[in-house]
């Protein structure tokens, strides 16, 4: 599965602690994040992640275009929702299409633990058949 991991500034530390936990289900997925989140996962697991603009940047949108186009199955967001972010009409729309094409999205750490949880259990066959539906349009 394609995986985005993106993290508000304040929760990125959380973030590094969620694929340190999750190391060993995350490394058999591909894995996109935006910027700054890519490259401190990287750091702190070894793990290769395909690196977006930074949120502010674009990364957010990028990471939507993706969704949009049948091409990201999960998305993990460590959302700060005590701090005004200045590109929250991005969030937004990253939310929304997340609902729109039925991605499942984490935005907190225990739904995140709950998606790889299922994930281990294969519970996402379904998105397979997402995949194979689009490719026979």
């Amino acid at each position: 599965m394609k995986i985005a991991l993106i993290a508000h500034d304040k929760k990125k530390p959380e973030m590094i602690e969620f694929a340190i936990a999750y190391k060993y289900i995350l490394e058999k997925h591909e894995l996109y994040a935006t910027g700054t989140t890519g490259q401190k996962v990287m750091e702190a697991t070894g793990l290769k992640v395909h690196r977006f603009q930074s949120g502010p940047l674009g990364g957010d949108q990028q990471i939507g275009a993706m969704i949009a186009s049948n091409e990201m199955d999960m998305v993990i967001f460590m959302r700060d929702p005590l701090t005004a972010q200045p590109h929250e009409p991005d969030v937004n729309a990253l939310l929304r299409l997340s609902d729109v094409y039925r991605i499942p999205l984490a935005t907190n750490m225990a739904s995140a633990e709950i998606l790889m949880h299922a994930l281990t259990r294969g519970e996402f066959h379904w998105r397979e058949l997402e995949h194979l539906k689009n490719k026979q349009k």
